[in-house]
């Protein structure tokens, strides 16, 4: 048979084949579980319909291309780990995520073959899709100033890097400057476990926020630390998901928002 009828998709591993059937019929366990994952979470109420998904497939080549975020999941399919590519896309009408679920060539490390493909303006259908562990992420690199081991800055958690975007547009020119945060590092702990005050409230995207603030005056004469928290509903437990010091009441009074709580009635315990 010609070689140039064959259909290549990793030939270092042997992924040669005659046709798409048999291609189709190699991978139909990783498709088959990637379309009911998307089946299982996808609401048509708050998404695309299928009509306009189909309008939107021109985006598959630019998230293949150019990725925000690389996420892999070597664990279910031990033989074929499975990369997620998400790429937000800045469409002028109405912003949206592109997902596609890809089999990476190991040589080139390019996608060769998508299990599935699809845009949607729902962000709990996107972090369904984003897989087990991440190892690329086009803002990591930006944040890590603020990133401290056990927060969820370094798991490239998408609801803490926006929180801290949006911190870091609302900060004033004398506020502690970026490349200092890790300065006052020591004091994340120190604010956890004796807070002066902590909120708790639910985001627009129901999340619930946690913050715990402190005065650190004693640390650096008119400071305060924030630590901003995710509490799960169900068992109370707290992720990290990233804190900063600030010289700026006004800043740390726009974290002051919600249930003002006692220390007490707050679980210590973290998941990370």
């Amino acid at each position: 048979m010609d070689d140039k009828e064959l259909i290549v998709i990793d030939e270092t591993q042997g992924l040669i084949f005659e046709n798409d059937k048999t291609m189709l019929g190699y991978f139909s366990e990783q498709i088959k579980a990637m379309e009911e994952r998307y089946t299982k979470n996808y609401a048509p109420s708050r998404d695309f319909a299928e009509a306009e998904i189909d309008a939107k497939e021109e985006y598959l080549e630019a998230t293949l291309d150019d990725p925000d975020e690389i996420w892999v999941d070597a664990e279910t399919f031990p033989e074929i780990p499975l990369y997620a590519l998400i790429k937000t896309i800045d469409d002028p009408f109405e912003p949206f995520i592109y997902v596609a679920v890809v089999y990476l060539n190991t040589e080139d490390k390019y996608p060769s073959f998508v299990f599935i493909h699809f845009a949607t303006k729902d962000t709990q259908l996107a972090e369904a899709f984003r897989l087990k562990e991440i190892i690329y992420h086009r803002k990591l690199e930006a944040i890590q100033f603020a990133a401290i081991d056990g927060d969820s800055l370094l798991e490239g958690d998408h609801l803490a890097i926006g929180l801290l975007e949006s911190m870091m547009k609302l900060r004033g020119e004398k506020d502690v400057p970026a490349g200092q945060f890790q300065d006052f590092a020591e004091q994340r702990e120190e604010t956890i476990n004796s807070p002066d005050e902590i909120w708790r409230k639910v985001d627009s995207e129901g999340h619930t926020l946690v913050t715990f603030i402190r005065d650190i005056s004693e640390f650096k004469s008119d400071h305060f630390y924030i630590v901003v928290t995710e509490e799960d509903p169900n068992t109370e437990v707290h992720s990290l998901l990233f804190s900063f010091p600030t010289n700026d009441s006004t800043l740390a009074d726009r974290y002051r928002q919600g249930e003002n709580l006692e220390a007490e009635e707050v679980s210590q315990e973290s998941s990370h």
